[in-house]
């Protein structure tokens, strides 16, 4: 009974929101055609000085959380194209490291550009994260004491969810692939001996 590229009935998503101070994570237990909250919250990184030391503890933060909740997938919101290169790279290093600790543990990765995920949840690609905050609150039923202080961690839930929704509908011709290994078995046409 699989929904699609090999998630179950019964399956776990963690969504990540990649972030240099603050990186958001949530994780969504999938039965059926439902979804449950199961936890969210952040990786508080603010405290931490070096850019190295930094992403260390995001590798071993991830990869903890992966050990604690055993996901069968992970979605990750893809870095904005903004107009500060420094900020940029930071991010999109702490993007790499999040999904290091992914494939370390063999885990299918999907990124989701953050309009994507946006227009999932509530339908618009430019809403706010206040937004997709009370529409994740809503579509969970997530009690209002249990909202976090950052949005760091809806955003993060709302890349699990989107992941949900995109396993939930008919195969839009979307391709997502497990391994270079998975790529070249459906596209041996592409791959040049």
């Amino acid at each position: 009974m699989s929904i699609s590229n090999g998630l179950t009935h019964d399956s776990y998503i963690l969504g990540i929101d990649p972030g240099t101070n603050v990186m958001g994570y949530g994780v969504i237990h999938v039965h059926g055609n439902k979804a449950d909250l199961v936890a969210m919250g952040v990786i508080d990184l603010r405290r931490i000085e070096d850019p190295y030391l930094k992403l260390g503890r995001i590798f071993e933060r991830v990869t903890g959380i992966i050990d604690e909740y055993l996901p069968d997938e992970v979605a990750i919101e893809a870095p904005f194209f903004g107009k500060n290169v420094q900020s940029m790279l930071k991010l999109g290093r702490a993007q790499g490291v999040a999904i290091a600790a992914a494939i370390h543990r063999d885990i299918p990765i999907h990124e989701y550009a953050p309009l994507k995920i946006k227009m999932a949840i509530t339908g618009q690609g430019q809403a706010s994260k206040e937004q997709v905050a009370g529409m994740l609150q809503r579509l969970l039923h997530i009690q209002e004491g249990d909202m976090p202080k950052f949005m760091d961690a809806t955003d993060a839930l709302g890349a699990a969810y989107c992941h949900f929704l995109q396993l939930s509908t008919p195969d839009t011709g979307a391709r997502h692939y497990g391994s270079w290994k998975d790529f070249v078995g459906k596209n041996p046409s592409r791959v040049k001996g």
